[in-house]
């Protein structure tokens, strides 16, 4: 049963062979045994998970189930639930419970799907290992010792160990490609604005955005037919006409045209990660595409664009936590700058200081045009190297992260080497496209390797029928950490 699909979930539903309350205690029952050693979530809330899916039961049994209706999903804990505890994987909202819904988990519950709890993550999604939450570190199903990356790495962890059926997460610079390539899973990014950012906890506002993860592309196509759609609160929200992602998955990939960046298979990238791509590479010949050679002139600069431009926003989104309105507030403390000052320097930990204080220097009087400006420049041309490329090839591919995942401790004294995680990554989130990553393989240490895939604006359906057909040719997707 952990290892159905989440359409397999629903014809069982269905069919009256197990019932919501059932598949969630089955998944309550795991969380409470594995979590303790996986430290995949932070909030499991019993009470909350079984009443909505005794909802979801009356609702299947009324003839009123939906795709989604009574199966369990994970929501990573940067998304505001009603009644949650939402704390972004930080002191600064250890305390916080949230009284409304994000936009997300309002498309979940209308869908009757069943919220089984909150997954770990990076503080205020900075980071690419999971080891920046105030909660302590996630740690990888397929090797303890490993990250599962971030900052979606409890979501992709809970995925890979089969806590969920299907998981939330939000990728601002690559925090849902990343993990899900560590771990062995599926995830997808959309367009940016394709997914309400409304109740999403904001880290960099023009970055930032939601997305699925699951076990196959066949399940984010259902998980994002849930997710998307237009929502007037968030300003960044995208009006168009409601599509069905799943609608192409069937479709043989005959005269799919790949484009393979010349910069994604150079210095950098782990032999082993390089030649488990190229064999996936090889399978999609098979399967009748066309490899044709691209370049990206632009993206050896994505990092530094990022962590010019993330900063800044982050600098600015988190100003809101002063220890006033909401959240941990200093003990002690003489006057309101003191209270401002003890209660960010508490309640914040060190990567989240370290980003305020970037951004805070490069917005400043004598460095934005210096920095922030000419970032933003950059930030257009690499965009515009994306457009070119896409005149000669319908989708991208290459590989997710340059590298498996590393040890727990391995980089966290050195910031440069963290960031350089997602330098296949970052660009598309710069870009505002479409990317994901799938299982294509396995490395050194026998740990998962990630295959992205990059579409053009809004061709989510394109990159998930290139994804699927895949995955009927192979079994990566289907392989499942053992012991668990």
């Amino acid at each position: 049963m952990i290892n159905a699909s989440l359409k397999q979930l629903s014809a069982q539903l269905a069919a009256k062979k197990i019932s919501s309350v059932e598949l969630t205690q089955l998944y309550l029952d795991r969380i409470a045994a594995l979590n303790p050693d996986l430290n995949a979530y932070i909030t499991v809330n019993p009470e909350l998970s079984l009443a909505q899916a005794r909802e979801a039961d009356a609702r299947i049994a009324a003839g009123k189930a939906e795709a989604l209706t009574g199966i369990p999903i994970a929501q990573k804990d940067i998304f505001c639930a009603k009644g949650w505890l939402t704390t972004c994987g930080s002191k600064m909202l250890h305390n916080f419970v949230s009284p409304y819904d994000a936009h997300v988990i309002g498309q979940f519950n209308n869908a009757g799907a069943v919220n089984l709890g909150k997954t770990n993550m990076d503080e205020f999604a900075m980071g690419s290992s999971n080891e920046t939450s105030y909660y302590g570190p996630v740690k990888n199903p397929w090797d303890k010792t490993r990250v599962p990356g971030g900052s979606s790495g409890g979501t992709a962890a809970a995925v890979a160990a089969r806590l969920c059926a299907a998981a939330t997460g939000t990728d601002t610079g690559g925090s849902i490609r990343q993990p899900a390539a560590l771990c062995g899973v599926s995830g997808l990014k959309p367009t940016y604005g394709v997914c309400s950012r409304y109740g999403m906890i904001a880290f960099a506002s023009s970055l930032d955005q939601a997305g699925p993860m699951a076990k196959s592309a066949e399940d984010l196509a259902l998980l994002l037919n849930v997710m998307a759609g237009f929502d007037e609160r968030d300003s960044t929200s995208l009006q168009r006409e409601r599509e069905d992602y799943a609608r192409d998955l069937a479709k043989p990939l005959n005269g799919l045209r790949i484009g393979l960046p010349k910069e994604f298979f150079a210095e950098g990238l782990g032999n082993d990660v390089g030649l488990a791509v190229q064999a996936a590479i090889t399978e999609y010949k098979k399967l009748g595409a066309t490899v044709v050679d691209i370049s990206l002139p632009n993206s050896r600069l994505s990092v530094p664009v990022y962590y010019v431009l993330a900063p800044a926003e982050a600098s600015s989104n988190l100003s809101r936590f002063d220890g006033v309105r909401y959240g941990y507030r200093a003990p002690e403390y003489v006057d309101l700058a003191d209270l401002y000052e003890k209660s960010r320097a508490q309640g914040f930990g060190t990567e989240v200081k370290r980003r305020i204080l970037i951004g805070t220097y490069v917005l400043s009087h004598g460095y934005y045009d210096a920095y922030y400006i000419k970032a933003q420049k950059i930030r257009r041309l690499i965009a515009q190297d994306f457009s070119n490329a896409f005149k000669q090839c319908d989708i991208i591919m290459g590989p997710t992260s340059p590298s498996t995942a590393f040890k727990l401790g391995e980089k966290g004294d050195d910031p440069v080497q963290m960031y350089l995680s997602d330098i296949y990554t970052i660009a598309v989130n710069l870009a505002g496209l479409p990317g994901m990553s799938i299982p294509c393989g396995f490395g050194e240490n026998a740990m998962p390797v990630g295959l992205q895939i990059i579409g053009n604006y809004f061709d989510e359906a394109r990159m998930l029928n290139a994804a699927h057909q895949y995955q009927l040719a192979t079994d990566w997707h289907s392989r499942a950490p053992q012991g668990l």
